[in-house]
This record gives structure tokens, sequence and C-alpha cells, in this order.
């Protein structure tokens, strides 16, 4: 089995996560509002889900991808705020920037996460921790908000690291004592380990990552099948992915893992809508076309299916990729009603416009499409990042 610090030793890496990053913008531009619980995205009124929520709203249960419904019910007196992805690009805009004075090596995970690989430039700016504590205080200086910070060796550390003591976190992990520290965490913290794999692993007397190791390979392989492997590597702290920015990424997608499985298939739909417009913005973002939409979907007892469609050309309509993963959903999958505890969305085989044939007569259905999407990435923020475009194509 490999051992991160003979593979990687001298990496370092950033895992930077703005802590509630809807929830604090507001609360950035509305100090009223500090303090008190604050939910965005859908509204009770309406069949929304939970894009954000404040920390505050966070202690009564609620959390992103919960219906506003439930939210609600949770927390009756909770301020419900339609979104303002305008506002939110804005700032993200301005903390990326600022990362990027330090590195070009930047990897979004999202509006407002981002992994850096800093190997490079200590000798010009000092020790990872350090340029991690310089890019923290930055941030709050000069944006005004709070990121979470993870040092370490690995991606999957560094992550780790930025979520063990949110809000407002800054850990690092040394790579001589990621194991001794991996093996007294909740097993939970391994990545795909969630509520029912942890019931699981607790039956099979797997409380803590150290618990992991100490029973033998075959028998973790009988009862957890291939993806035993991957969680024996993690529980050593063993992570080889490269950080990747996303001029050189592959493949653009986002996918999420629910607290409680998820059978209601509207439900489903509407996250997997939330999802495939995020996908779609990105695209649109960083200019790339997509030939081909994946979805992902993870059942309770870990099994992962993926389901991948070509479209008939390079695309980045939002029409175009939310039909497609909604058919991959519903005709590909085969999910019978089952609960998924994960779902994502991801487009690949990208190119960039210009690539290829264009059509000498454009569908006109199309030219409409993609005026309409120019439109809402400039208006969104006013709607919300809830707002969905309608059935202009079911």
């Amino acid at each position: 089995m490999p051992t991160e610090t003979t593979v990687f030793p001298d990496r370092a890496i950033l895992h930077l996560d703005m802590d509630a990053f809807y929830a604090s913008v507001e609360v950035l531009d509305d100090p009223s509002l500090k303090g008190k619980p604050v939910m965005v995205g859908g509204t009770p009124d309406g069949r929304g889900v939970v894009a954000a929520a404040s920390y505050e709203a966070r202690a009564f249960g609620v959390h992103s991808a919960m219906s506003a419904a439930r939210a609600v019910k949770l927390c009756p007196d909770g301020i419900f705020l339609r979104g303002r992805m305008d506002r939110y690009s804005e700032i993200s805009r301005r903390i990326f920037t600022l990362f990027e004075d330090y590195t070009p090596l930047v990897e979004p995970l999202s509006i407002d996460e981002a992994f850096l690989d800093v190997s490079g430039c200590r000798r010009l700016f000092g020790s990872a921790e350090k340029l991690g504590r310089t890019i923290k205080a930055r941030v709050l200086e000069e944006v005004g908000l709070v990121v979470s910070v993870g040092v370490a060796t690995n991606k999957f550390l560094a992550k780790l690291a930025s979520d063990l003591d949110k809000p407002d976190g800054f850990v690092v992990i040394p790579p001589d004592e990621a194991r001794t520290l991996l093996a007294g965490l909740p097993i939970r913290k391994l990545w795909g380990v969630g509520k029912v794999a942890e019931k699981q692993m607790h039956r099979f007397g797997i409380r803590k990552v150290g618990d992991l190791l100490a029973i033998p390979v075959e028998r973790l392989t009988d009862q957890f099948g291939d993806h035993a492997a991957h969680l024996l590597e993690l529980a050593i702290g063993f992570d080889e992915r490269p950080v990747i920015p996303v001029h050189e990424a592959k493949s653009i997608g986002n996918e999420t893992t629910f607290r409680d499985d998820i059978a209601d298939a509207d439900h489903l739909q509407a996250i997997l809508d939330q999802l495939s417009a995020k996908v779609a913005r990105r695209l649109r973002a960083h200019g790339f076309l997509t030939r081909t939409v994946t979805l992902k979907a993870r059942y309770p007892d870990f099994t992962t299916h993926t389901r991948s469609a070509t479209l008939a050309g390079p695309s980045d309509s939002s029409v175009d990729i939310r039909d497609t993963a909604r058919n991959l959903l519903t005709s590909n999958l085969g999910r019978r009603g089952r609960p998924l505890r994960l779902i994502g969305v991801t487009a690949s085989n990208l190119v960039h416009p210009g690539v290829g044939q264009g059509q000498l007569f454009p569908d006109p259905g199309r030219e409409r499409d993609r005026k309409l999407d120019q439109i809402l990435d400039q208006v969104h923020g006013k709607y919300g990042p809830m707002l969905r475009r309608g059935a202009d194509r079911d």
C-alpha cells in the first residue's frame, strides 16, 4: 500500500472554503442580518431547495439541498432570501483573482471553494502555512469574508483540514502526523462515507478510521466491494490527484451528497436541474462547450452508477444539459424508485466555441435558448440560484 509521505513529501496544497458563502455575502451587504438564521435559495411557498444556510440556521438542522418547505418547519423564524448570483459571482471573481496572485495552479471546485498548489512558490512567499494565513487575512481585509483554510501535502488531507475547525478554521496537517490524526477521526471523515455508510461500518465494528486499517483487506473487500481499496488509501492519507487549473480541465461537474437519502422523484429532479444549471453556467463562464453529459448516482449501499449521453453537437446550453441529465435519470438509470444518497452532473469532451463545423442555417429554437442563457447569466442574481427556465422542451 502506498504512503503519502514517500510519494509526495514536498508537495504543498491549500484548500480554501468560504464559510456559508451565499449567506455570508448577504450578511456582508446587510449587516442587520448578522447573527440571524439566513437561508438562501428557494422559498417555503415554492418547490425550491436551500442553496446555502448560515451557521445560525444550521443550528436548527437546516442544510443545503434540503427543501425550503422542510427548512421552514425546522426554523420557522428563519430569513429566506432569493439568491443574487451576479453578486456572488462578482465576489467570487475577486477572491479567485486574489488566489492567483500567489499561484497559477488554482482548481475551482465551486464558486466558493478551491484547491491551490503552492509547492513552487514557497521561496517567494514563504511556507505553505504562511501563505495560507496571508491569503486568509487578505480575503477578510479586502473582501470582508471569512475563509477556512486547510494545509497539507495532498487534496484529500487539505480538504479534510479546512473542515476540521469550521467556521473560520485554519488547520495544518504535517505529512508525518497525517496517519495518526486520521486514525482517531470518526469514519465519516473519509470521502464517500455518509450517514448510511457510517451505520453499515458501525455494524462491522468500524467507528474510527484506525479501525478500518485493523481489518484484513479481504474482509473489507467482501463487505464493501471495490470501494474498500479507495477507503484504505484515504485512511493512510494517500491521494495522488494533482491540482488542475480550470483551463486544463477535461471536465466540469457538480455533485451533492444528501444528508438523508432521497427517493422522491420531484425532489431529485429539482436538485438535478440546479446542478445542471451550475454546470452550464460554469461552461459558459470558462468558454467551453461539451459533447458529453454524464449522470452520477450513488445508492445507500455505496453502489455508484454513471450514465452518459453524447449530444447532437457541442453545447453550453442550459436546456441541452438539463434535458439530457433528466433523461439519464428517468430513462437510463433504472432507479425504480430506490433512494439516492448522491447525485451529480458532469460535462466532458470539452471544446472551445468555433471547433467543428458550424451550422449554415442555425435552429431558431437553439438561437432563442442561447440568447436566453446570455440574459439569464446577466440577470440571474435578481431571481436567485433556484431560478428555473421552465419546461420549454418537455
